[in-house]
């Protein structure tokens, strides 16, 4: 069975190498870039599993290279956890709004790194197969791993996709944070709720005008609406 790759982006060699040496103990296959340029060549390479990347590098900073690997089609979907000291809420969410998919804390247990590259990893295996699901002109294949909206194909991120085919299979029912880490995430012991709001946020950025239907019940949590709520936006379309 491959070994799943890990790419370490980290300018401190004595840090990356901790990290390698616990990754190949766990049955992963670590590579080791010091800085962003090291990062693409590798990148360009072969496509990792996972990339771990720190905040602070020469050059291009942990933010810039997340955005500019999520803006590109052939690493757009390859799960980014940010490393970094820097602990403040403010932070973690920039680094979520760049488009990491997890954030760990430096300095970090083994145990806790581990946890969180299978956690990444299981959201992005692939759906199981299933019924393809329709809420008005919102359509979802869960076998094609394609999203339409009023027959137009929508681009959607793993994490993304996993969250919509759950809202959509249990629409106008609310939903906390905390249930949709567990029913979408699996392993909510440790990921923080607020993942919830950014990757909310980006779902409906990439359902545009669709994105209306992913109702926010504050104080509760989210909901998807069904046929009867569309009525505005079909107007709003014509």
């Amino acid at each position: 069975m491959k070994k799943p790759r890990v790419l370490i982006v980290e300018d401190e060699s004595a840090i990356a190498e901790l990290i390698a040496v616990n990754l190949r103990h766990n049955g992963f296959d670590p590579v080791w870039a010091e800085d962003g340029a090291g990062a693409q060549r590798e990148l360009d390479a072969v496509l990792p599993d996972v990339v771990l990347l720190d905040w602070m590098l020469p050059g291009q900073n942990g933010l810039t290279l997340a955005r500019k690997w999520r803006s590109d089609a052939r690493t757009k979907a390859v799960p980014i956890l940010m490393l970094t000291a820097r602990g403040d809420e403010p932070d973690k969410i920039s680094g979520l709004d760049a488009g990491a998919d997890d954030y760990i804390t430096k300095p970090f247990s083994t145990q806790e790194l581990m946890a969180r590259i299978r956690a990444v990893l299981r959201r992005r295996a692939p759906e199981q197969a299933g019924e393809a699901v329709s809420i008005g002109d919102l359509n979802l294949d869960p076998v094609t791993h394609r999203v339409s909206w009023q027959g137009a194909p929508l681009k959607l991120g793993p994490t993304e996709f996993k969250l919509l085919n759950f809202l959509m299979r249990h629409p106008e029912r609310v939903h906390s944070r905390a249930q949709l880490l567990d029913k979408v995430w699996g392993d909510h012991v440790f990921i923080e709720e607020r993942t919830v709001d950014v990757h909310v946020k980006r779902l409906r950025e990439a359902l545009g005008i669709a994105g209306a239907l992913v109702e926010t019940v504050r104080g509760v949590g989210y909901r998807l609406t069904s046929e009867p709520h569309l009525q505005h936006l079909a107007v709003r379309e014509t």
